[in-house]
């Protein structure tokens, strides 16, 4: 109710012109070029900068808050959706409101204003997910995933579009930096090694499983740590920190109350003609084949939700080991977004002899397009 109360504070006017702003056809940039426009950095180029993203976000961002408002099965009307949406009109009002920009003053006002717009979206994904797990209670629960596949194509497009939102805000935010670190260009890293992030990744997600398991199994990175490739460390850290984080608990559950010491988790990272590809492989007892094709849908997970616990819907912590059911989908649209793809593949079961242990796992392919020579314009 009082979701319902805040969305008519917002006044006619401004919601006819969300629906104007949502029907203009909104610009892709490729990332070539955002390579290229930030190597070459004067206080002419962030004004240019600023002046397409004050005209630029609050065509994507109102064409999130319209959809939000009708989505099927009664979606729009969970409290945790109706929360989601009145961000995105706030910040498309912030947006609006903000005068043209002409000058140095007026570009560090706006840059101001949009990396607050990027912190008041910071809990949109675990907030979505509890409208998600709100609507899962009011269905009929012999209904199955793949019936709901207008829900997933609206998150895939939901959560793509964020994607690009807060690349493009955190990219310009990120010019700012008088002291970036050295061969970074704002978000990019244009000489990124895979294998130092897959290692700091991994160290985080073995953090999380030792803080709620009390141990972890290894994990063992393999990979030239002196290659690089153009890419964002942020990004490529959330997947493996996902994949990671998920094979962690397959081993970890497996064989707690097993005698013998888990099999580490390993990567290995290949540097290939067309993409760079990171294999994250475990022996944590693999997928039942029935439980493969819901493993990139929103509303399946294997674990307890744990949202289910929380009084306040911004305060979720998305770093818990399982339960959103949203992990693995958006870390494939991470790596989609920039022209790259996640797949998985597993064998179920376990066979044990006098001699010998065989144990079945997960391997999760990430491939990563290489970004320097991509000049497709980014979603």
């Amino acid at each position: 109710m009082a979701a319902k109360k805040l969305y008519d504070s917002f006044s006619k006017s401004l919601l006819e012109e969300v629906q104007r702003w949502g029907s203009m056809k909104q610009t892709g940039v490729s990332l070539r070029y955002m390579l290229e426009f930030g190597s070459r950095f004067t206080d002419r180029n962030l004004i240019l900068a600023a002046q397409f993203l004050h005209k630029e976000l609050p065509i994507r961002i109102a064409r999130r808050a319209i959809e939000l408002q009708s989505l099927p099965y009664g979606l729009s009307q969970k409290p945790a959706i109706l929360k989601v949406r009145d961000w995105y009109l706030d910040s498309f009002r912030d947006l609006r409101s903000f005068p043209d920009i002409k000058d140095k003053n007026d570009e560090q006002d706006f840059t101001k204003m949009i990396n607050l717009i990027k912190v008041r979206h910071n809990n949109v994904v675990p907030t979505m997910a509890l409208g998600v797990q709100q609507l899962k209670k009011d269905l009929d629960p012999k209904l199955d995933c793949k019936d709901l596949d207008d829900i997933h194509q609206f998150l895939d497009r939901f959560y793509m579009s964020r994607i690009g939102i807060r690349m493009l805000i955190g990219q310009h935010v990120a010019m700012h930096d008088p002291n970036p670190p050295p061969d970074r260009i704002g978000y990019i890293h244009a000489k990124m090694s895979p294998v130092e992030v897959a290692r700091n990744a991994s160290e985080d997600a073995r953090s999380v499983c030792l803080r709620e398991y009390g141990s972890a199994p290894e994990v063992n990175v393999y990979g030239d740590p002196d290659f690089t490739f153009p890419y964002v460390p942020n990004h490529l850290h959330l997947m493996v920190f996902e994949l990671v984080k998920n094979s962690l608990r397959a081993v970890e559950e497996r064989f707690m109350d097993s005698d013998k010491i888990a099999p580490p988790i390993r990567i290995i990272v290949a540097d290939g003609l067309e993409d760079v590809t990171i294999k994250v492989s475990d022996e944590g007892g693999g997928i039942p084949r029935s439980g493969l094709p819901r493993i990139f849908t929103y509303l399946y997970s294997t674990a307890k939700n744990p949202l289910d616990e929380q009084a306040d819907l911004g305060t979720a912590d998305v770093a818990t080991m399982a339960g959103y059911g949203f992990g693995l989908p958006i870390s494939r649209l991470y790596a989609r977004y920039f022209g790259g793809d996640l797949q998985i593949i597993s064998m179920e079961g376990y066979e044990e002899d006098n001699s010998e242990s065989f144990i079945a796992g997960t391997d999760a392919y990430l491939h990563l397009s290489r970004l320097g020579d991509s000049q497709e314009p980014l979603p």
